[in-house]
């Protein structure tokens, strides 16, 4: 996501370039290389553990409506449809003809949409097929239209995630996404990641948001990628952004 409306926090990097390119090969090589942004793995085994045992009793027969909020270049997409480890996207995105195709195949029948404020990284995931449809918006400042189709999205969705995403968005925004997505009568499951040593107190206000309309699964602590020359000049004793990753489910 890029975009001047963007709430983020000043002590963080921020990648708006690359968010913004055509293809996902400088994400690859200046934060899934460069960072050792690993987080994805933890991701994949943190859905496989809490998520993917529902999504294979429903069978071959009901797919999911799966929804990627924030989704930039859809690598965590790859991570817990496509079952890809970071090696696999690593290699997948290691050049602009390699990126051209998703090297894998869907674990699972789903129906998948990707939302971000990024037009270019929107137009890759749907090119690629990664995503089946997609969503441009500011979700901070959406038009009504943009507002109206990202709250269908929310409400037929069987599986939310939004990974590493969750610092961009203010907290009316959340509220909204997150009452679309809860106010349905259905079974649902949410998995969203909480930074550290980033916007500490926003993410206690959403964990207390998210605990207030969903019910908690499971979670997991890790690893997410090494800090920037910045991130360490602003926190010096820290090496690593470490990730919490949470699993809710629609009550």
């Amino acid at each position: 996501m890029a975009d001047s409306t963007i709430k983020t926090d000043e002590k963080k990097q921020h990648f708006d370039d690359i968010y913004v390119a055509k293809t996902p090969v400088p994400f690859k090589e200046r934060i899934l290389d460069a960072l050792e942004y690993v987080s994805d793995d933890f991701n994949r085994q943190t859905f496989d553990r809490l998520i993917l045992p529902w999504v294979e009793q429903r069978g071959a027969d009901s797919p999911v409506r799966f929804v990627d909020l924030c989704a930039c270049f859809g690598n965590t997409t790859m991570a817990t449809v496509y079952g890809m480890d970071y090696d696999a996207i690593c290699r997948n995105w290691q050049d602009e003809t390699a990126c051209m195709t998703i090297m894998a195949d869907r674990r699972f029948p789903a129906h998948t949409t990707g939302i971000d404020i990024s037009a270019n990284a929107m137009a890759y995931g749907e090119g690629r097929g990664l995503f089946d449809e997609v969503i441009v918006a500011d979700l901070n400042a959406p038009s009504p239209e943009q507002r109206q189709r990202v709250h269908e999205a929310m409400s037929e969705a069987d599986i939310l995630i939004s990974t590493a995403a969750l610092v961009y968005l203010d907290t009316q925004a959340m509220e909204d996404l997150v009452d679309a997505f809860a106010g349905v009568d259905r079974e649902g499951y949410v998995m969203v990641n909480f930074l550290n040593p980033f916007g500490l107190e926003k993410a206690d206000a959403t964990k207390r948001l998210l605990l207030e309309r969903l019910d908690f699964v499971g979670s997991t602590a890790t690893r997410h990628r090494r800090l920037s020359p910045l991130e360490r000049e602003n926190y010096p004793d820290e090496e690593w952004a470490l990730l919490e990753i949470w699993v809710l489910k629609r009550r």
